[in-house]
Formats: structure tokens, sequence, C-alpha cells
């Protein structure tokens, strides 16, 4: 979401951010879907645990470690070992498939068998038909797909909104413009925060998508089915910008004039 007038040359595309929560339970559930952790034998499961649409890896880690009952950084300490069956574009990253459902926990699960179910199950929603006439369309790759999946999820005020999100993001990509992310900039940063200044647009970082063209090297967040149908099949427009002047008024123009207005209609708010 943007809050400061922009100047020609630096349009702070926006400056929505996202408060990532760390939740559990049926508000959360209800957002998720349900996927098998155990091997049909095992009639055991004490638990299960929630991972929502937009988390980042990070956060991941931490509640698996928190669910299995371990030492904090036990998680992503087991990754390099994990053997996870991730794209070679990921280079053992596994950020963007971690996907968020609700898995059922046992006493006999592990850091690495958590991790190889959500990254199997990332890899049985991504690999279908749709995702992949949708990457040859956008002239893009499965892995980008879910890169710029995971900055709708991070920068859609709505479900609603996410195909549009999408066409900018396309848009600009396509017409050589930076994307100017600000939830690009909260990943580098490692924050989530909905204030961003001129001085973070200016840090050195990959992931910094006002210094650099392009989408950043990889998934900011582990996006859910919404926002990778919305990354496969964005709406048809010519938006270039968009921002949320107040909740569920997310303005999408072509128009940089009118993009500087409904941004200082947004200041006059704040």
């Amino acid at each position: 979401m943007q809050t400061n007038t922009p100047r020609r040359g630096r349009i702070r595309l926006t400056r929505r951010g996202r408060i990532a929560l760390i939740a559990t339970g049926a508000a959360v559930a209800a957002c998720a879907v349900a996927v098998p952790l155990l091997l049909p034998d095992d009639h055991h499961r004490a638990e299960s645990l929630t991972i929502p649409e937009g988390w980042r890896s990070g956060q991941v880690y931490a509640a698996i470690d928190q669910a299995l009952d371990l030492p904090a950084g036990s998680t992503k300490k087991a990754v390099p070992d994990a053997d996870l069956k991730l794209p070679g574009d990921a280079g053992g990253n596994p950020e963007g498939y971690l996907f968020p459902a609700t898995y059922p926990i046992s006493s006999q699960s592990t850091p690495a068998s958590v991790l190889t179910y959500m990254v199997n199950t990332a890899n049985k929603r991504f690999g279908g038909n749709q995702v992949a006439a949708g990457a040859d369309r956008n002239a893009v790759n499965v892995y980008q797909t879910v890169t710029i999946a995971s900055m709708i999820e991070a920068e859609a005020g709505t479900k609603a909104d996410m195909g549009k999100v999408s066409r900018v993001i396309y848009n600009r990509l396509d017409q050589g413009m930076p994307l100017q992310m600000d939830s690009t900039i909260n990943y580098a940063l490692n924050r989530s925060t909905l204030k961003t200044t001129d001085r973070d647009t200016k840090i050195s970082s990959p992931y910094n998508t006002y210094a650099r063209m392009g989408l950043p090297p990889t998934p900011i967040s582990n996006p859910g089915d919404a926002a990778m149908k919305a990354a496969a099949g964005p709406t048809a427009g010519n938006w270039l910008y968009f921002v949320t002047v107040k909740p569920g008024d997310t303005r999408f123009t072509s128009s940089l004039a009118e993009h500087q207005k409904n941004v200082a209609e947004f200041n006059k708010q704040t």
C-alpha cells in the first residue's frame, strides 16, 4: 500500500504488507485443506498442524518445531538432509513449496516427514495441467508462477483482488517496469509491516524489486490454491498500479495521474 506521494521515477506500487499471525484452530483451518501425514497403518495421531496461506518458511519451521516439541531451529537444520523433491530452480530452498494445509501429527512424525508431505502436496497442487498451461501462456515456468503467486498472496487485499494483482505483475514485467512490491522488501528485511520508507527501497538485496528488474529469485511466501489460480490465469486488464485506499477498497489503474490521486486520498486517512 502506498503512503507517500510518489515521485516520477519511483512509484510506490503498494504498501499493503501482511501481518502474518501464528494462528491455529477453526478460523485458520477454514482456509486450509486436510492432507494425510501418517502412513495408513499409523493410528496414533496426537494433534494437527495448520499452516495458513502466505506464511514464510521461517514461520513454518517454527510451527513444526513447536508441534513436534523440538528445540527452536531443529526443522530448519533438517532441510538439507530431508531429500525434498523441489524444482531445480529452488536450489534446495523450499520457500513456496510448504503448502498451506492442516496436517495431522503423531509421535512418529519428524521434521523431515512433515516437510516431505508439505512439498509433495505442493507438487501435486502445482503440477496440474491448469498451472502448466497458464505458465506457458504467461511465458514463465512453474517455479516462476509459484513466485508470482507468493507475491499475490502477500499483496492482495482479498481473494477477489488476486487476479487483478496478478495482471499488474505481468503487465509490469511485459513493459519492462520494476515490480516495486513492498512485500518483497519486507521479505528481504524479514519483517511484516505496513510502513516502507524510501531508505528501505534502496537496500542491497536480490529481493528489492524497486532497485532490480524482474521477479525475486525465490517465492516470498507459501501460496495457496487461490493465489496459484490467479498467477496462472490473471484477470484481463491494462492496470499498472494499485493501492488499498481503505480495507475493501483496492483501486487498480493504468494511469499514473489517477494512481497519484488514489494515493493522496489514502494519505488523507492516515
